[in-house]
């Protein structure tokens, strides 16, 4: 990101080097750089930082991506049904496959949250890091226009709608995790909770995942057991990779 010496953009004090080097560095990754650079801050901006945040622009972008991949696979999958198409459509943009692509991008450093988001795990949340790339997309779209728009959504899951049918029937992190063990003869993987942080009525599971005799060891966390479970194993087989 180059600001010129006579720009009418007005950064606040708070934002320091790191962070316009750490938006730079995303919107490289992106494919896109901002002619507005406050619309990428603010889809990246959580609720528990402020009120300027991205709650409106996730809700543009939820609709922004449902169409392009929902265009896609019908001229792509062209023997699927209604039913088999509404599958695939919701495998691509559920939650799980958008905070792996945010992970992917190192989303989380990258993320405006308040103290008490931030000590709870939030940039590693699968709902808050799948919310800011449906927030992220809307950002393109009103700073680039929806032609824009459309290109990130295809970068962004190029892998997923290249092969759609392939990218239905993939397996959880959990059980590739434990196939792989299997098929090298090793332990199945031991998760236990660590730590249950946050409020009573909303807790976030710190879980870790252990592998015997390869000392390997990752730890996942989110408001759901089952998805921290999913992130250490994860974690996991990209240590093993």
């Amino acid at each position: 990101m180059t600001i010129p010496p006579d720009s009418s953009l007005a950064f606040d004090e708070h934002i320091t080097l790191y962070l316009i080097v750490t938006l730079t560095v995303l919107q490289n990754k992106l494919g896109y750089t901002f002619n507005d650079i406050h619309l990428l801050t603010r889809a990246l901006t959580h609720r528990s930082a402020g009120t300027q945040h991205n709650e409106r622009l996730e809700f543009l972008g939820d609709a922004i991506l449902g169409f392009e991949v929902a265009e896609h696979l019908y001229h792509r999958v062209s023997e699927a049904d209604e039913g088999k198409l509404s599958r695939m459509r919701a495998h691509l943009v559920k939650g799980e496959t958008l905070a792996a692509i945010a992970r992917d991008l190192q989303l989380g450093t990258a993320l405006n949250l308040g103290q008490g988001e931030l000590l709870s795990g939030g940039s590693e949340r699968e709902s808050t890091l799948s919310d800011a790339i449906e927030a992220i997309i809307a950002a393109v779209y009103l700073d680039g226009g929806i032609q824009e728009a459309r290109a990130l959504v295809r970068r962004l899951l190029v892998r997923y709608l290249d092969n759609p049918a392939e990218a239905l029937q993939l397996k959880d992190p959990k059980t590739r995790l434990q196939e792989l063990l299997q098929s090298r003869g090793l332990d199945l993987p031991i998760y236990a909770i660590q730590q249950t942080k946050g409020k009573q009525h909303n807790p976030v599971f710190v879980v870790s995942c252990q592998v015997n005799g390869l000392s390997l060891s990752a730890v996942g966390q989110d408001t759901s057991r089952r998805k921290a479970e999913q992130q250490a194993a994860a974690a996991v087989l990209r240590q093993l990779s």
